[in-house]
């Protein structure tokens, strides 16, 4: 009991932690206090933990994860805005200490560590960490936004009728899902020239549409009960509806979008490269596949 009071408390307070971080970032490149008020959307998160520990003893829900989806709305806005200042304002951005050297990354952590032992270092640790290039601002806070994703449904209670091997399978699917969605945002956003901002808007609705699969579990959780209780009557959605959801979320919020958004760089942008093409191709294979996938679930049904 405790243990699980203690993992639910200790995955929100990452998950604000991040995303006080994305707002303090915020208010250093666009030289505002203002952009403190975007830690109201924290609130939801706050109310949401005290309601989960009070009725549900600090477990998740089976289909849909309320701390995940209110951990996204509290962080997207500050990746949005950080985004945006980035690439409204490359040519500004060149005198920066770039993380592309072990030494670069150690001078950080050696800040880091004097400033816990002497206070005047905390401000020349703040500098340091300001300085570091947008680019590698951004990409961190991605890369920590995903992982912390999948290390916080990992820590979170599993709810009710959601079974250990089930979670195991919704893990690895996020680690597969996470790895994809962050090399399109990398690899796509650095192809944006500066007289197409517009590509920036598009790239960026497509990454926050497909981060909505994290919030949802229905591709992998199903119930044991039903699926005992399956017979040669079911319908064909019945039996197979973990099948179809896992399809829709390819077809529809991942690899079919990303696949879109390509095409469109290639073609209406006339932005090719090899690393382009490569994934471009990728994302029409997945989608094939699943169409595939559906025909054979169809005729297999329709033998039976």
């Amino acid at each position: 009991m405790l243990l699980k009071f203690l993992c639910a408390v200790v995955t929100r307070a990452l998950f604000i932690l991040i995303s006080l971080i994305g707002v303090w970032r915020v208010t250093w490149v666009k030289d505002n206090k203002l952009y403190w008020f975007l830690t109201i959307l924290y609130l939801p998160l706050v109310v949401e933990l005290i309601l989960t520990l009070r009725r549900r003893k600090g477990k998740d829900y089976k289909w849909f994860s309320p701390a995940i989806f209110l951990f996204l709305i509290s962080i997207i806005p500050t990746i949005w805005i950080l985004e945006l200042h980035h690439q409204q304002n490359k040519s500004s951005d060149a005198k920066c200490a770039k993380l592309d050297s072990s030494d670069s990354i150690k001078d950080i952590f050696s800040s880091w560590k004097n400033s816990s032992t002497n206070t005047t270092e905390v401000f020349k640790f703040f500098r340091d960490l300001s300085s570091v290039c947008p680019n590698d601002w951004i990409l961190a806070l991605h890369q920590i936004l995903l992982i912390l994703l999948i290390v916080g449904k990992w820590l979170m209670p599993i709810g009710a009728g959601v079974t250990r091997d089930e979670l195991s399978q919704l893990l690895l699917i996020f680690v597969g899902t996470a790895a994809d969605i962050l090399e399109f945002t990398s690899e796509t956003l650095s192809d944006v020239k500066d007289n197409s901002p517009q590509l920036v808007y598009i790239i960026l609705a497509i990454w926050t549409w497909s981060m909505l699969q994290f919030p949802f579990h229905l591709s992998v959780v199903n119930s044991r009960a039903d699926d005992e209780c399956e017979s040669q009557s079911d319908s064909l959605l019945t039996r197979h509806r973990t099948d179809f959801w896992a399809v829709v979320e390819t077809l529809f919020i991942q690899d079919g979008p990303f696949l879109v958004v390509r095409l469109t760089v290639m073609i209406h942008f006339n932005i090719i490269h090899q690393m382009l093409v490569f994934f471009a191709i990728k994302n029409f294979l997945v989608v094939a596949l699943n169409v595939y996938r559906m025909w054979v679930i169809f005729q297999d049904y329709r033998s039976i």
